[in-house]
């Protein structure tokens, strides 16, 4: 019979057999007897008016119907996390803890400036975890971070879970040590004769740089692919090539001109994002952390301006 209601609990055990992968290892994980659970499953069909899995064997296997049940199950539980994520903080006591993934592509001076006021206000507790793309949305996913401070644009494969929050954009150079001269032709004709040093292919900047060669029809020569933002700069500072970098890696060594702003690459930009999970409302912490990117990398390009 149908209920005008849907009891919760079923659909927690129904999703609890899903992933488990059969009702003894969920009636073990969830404390309920095996008939209990079974009973449980049985009233939710009833509910639903339709039967949610084929038994093949000794496997339950989701019918079309199962897997809608379970699309809509995880929304369910989802929207509850979020739920219990904004109350906690806006309601807990004491400091805050923030988990901030970051690559590393992205940019130390640009990390340094969002996190910085953060640390300082005493307010929130921040940990950094660096690592590769791949494995930071991973944990984003399964909420093992809040963020993701990223130069990689999202993948189709990752919009469906994921918001990619634009935090602003810089221009982006081949530096290199002084002194350096090029060869008396127009750019970008002269990365023939050059090497250079690029970052991974998944950045903004990289996927751009790439486009624009395709179109100019150069074949420049590539003496590294680094991901690492620090990899990149010691290697414009050995002298052996130029480096892509964004102004904001090297705004020290400009300053002092251990680095000399060699082209700026028209067309091609740093792109910046936070990454955050789908969520009707985010979390004040995170906006927070968005809003002070996004002041930095203004700051940031203004600074730039005023020095040329």
């Amino acid at each position: 019979m149908k209920l005008p209601w849907l009891n919760y609990h079923h659909l927690l055990y129904f999703r609890t057999i899903v992933r488990a992968g059969g009702v003894n290892k969920a009636a073990e994980a969830l404390g309920l007897s095996q008939s209990t659970l079974s009973s449980q499953l049985k009233d939710l069909e009833e509910s639903l008016g339709t039967q949610l899995f084929d038994r093949k064997g000794r496997k339950l296997v989701l019918t079309e119907a199962g897997q809608t049940a379970l699309e809509y199950a995880e929304d369910i539980f989802e929207t509850g996390n979020e739920l219990r994520a904004w109350f906690a903080s806006h309601h807990s006591p004491g400091p805050q803890t923030v988990r901030i993934g970051t690559m590393p592509s992205f940019s130390k001076v640009l990390q340094f400036e969002i996190v910085r006021p953060l640390a300082m206000t005493g307010e929130t507790k921040v940990q950094v975890i660096e690592n590769e793309s791949s494995e930071l949305l991973d944990k984003l996913k399964k909420h093992q971070l809040d963020l993701v401070l990223s130069n990689f644009p999202l993948s189709e494969l990752d919009t469906d879970h994921l918001d990619a929050h634009l935090l602003g954009e810089m221009p982006v150079y081949l530096v290199g040590r002084p002194p350096f001269k090029i060869p008396k032709v127009k750019f970008p004709k002269w990365l023939k004769e050059i090497p250079i040093f690029l970052p991974s292919s998944k950045t903004s900047a990289r996927i751009d740089f790439d486009a624009l060669m395709i179109r100019s029809d150069i074949r420049p020569i590539v003496q590294a692919e680094v991901d690492d933002a620090g990899l990149l700069r010691m290697l414009a500072l050995s002298g052996a090539g130029l480096a892509l970098v964004p102004e904001v890696g090297v705004q020290f060594e400009l300053a002092q001109r251990k680095l000399l702003r060699i082209e700026k690459i028209p067309g091609v930009k740093e792109r910046f994002y936070a990454i955050t999970t789908h969520r009707k409302k985010l979390p004040a912490q995170i906006i927070e952390i968005i809003d002070t990117a996004k002041e930095a990398l203004t700051k940031a390009n203004q600074k730039m301006r005023e020095r040329k």
